[in-house]
């Protein structure tokens, strides 16, 4: 796959620590697991065993893909961002036009993404509509619910 995901460096930070979490104490914690219920005889018959094998082979993928993850991980140096324009890490402030709601928004990196917060992913719809952008730009937005007609009121770090 090798495709190279932008963190800043709390996201990045974070998923390095989930990958220690899952090497250091996942990993012996279902190899006892394993022996635990080998030691209970005939492994073909042994239901331990195999949801302790299945569990592994799954601890197994998400090592291997955080590893890549954190492989192909750039940093954003946020200071060299032009502040001018609607780029990743924006906190962007928009108006919708249609209802008069004022809207903020930080335009994340996927894996960062949460809606509860204000953070949308950088691959959603409005902040494909919204990157590149400068104050006072307006732009349309196809979004499930129809089109949604924006404007831009501030941009922030």
């Amino acid at each position: 796959m090798n495709e190279i995901k932008y963190y800043n460096e709390e996201g990045l930070k974070r998923l390095e620590d989930e990958l220690q979490n899952l090497i250091a104490v996942e990993r012996p914690a279902i190899a006892l697991m394993i022996a635990e219920a080998r030691d209970k005889g005939d492994l073909s018959e042994n239901a331990e065993y195999h949801a302790a094998k299945e569990a592994q082979g799954m601890l197994e993928m998400r090592i291997s893909k955080l590893e890549e993850l954190v492989r192909n991980a750039r940093i954003i140096d946020e200071s060299k961002l032009d502040v001018s324009k609607v780029l990743i890490l924006s906190n962007v402030k928009i108006k919708n036009i249609k209802t008069g709601a004022m809207l903020n928004y930080t335009i994340v990196p996927e894996s960062e993404a949460d809606l509860k917060t204000g953070k949308i992913s950088v691959n959603s719809p409005i902040a494909k509509g919204l990157l590149g952008k400068k104050v006072g730009d307006r732009t349309e937005i196809a979004v499930p619910a129809g089109i949604l007609t924006l404007q831009i009121v501030e941009i922030t770090r």
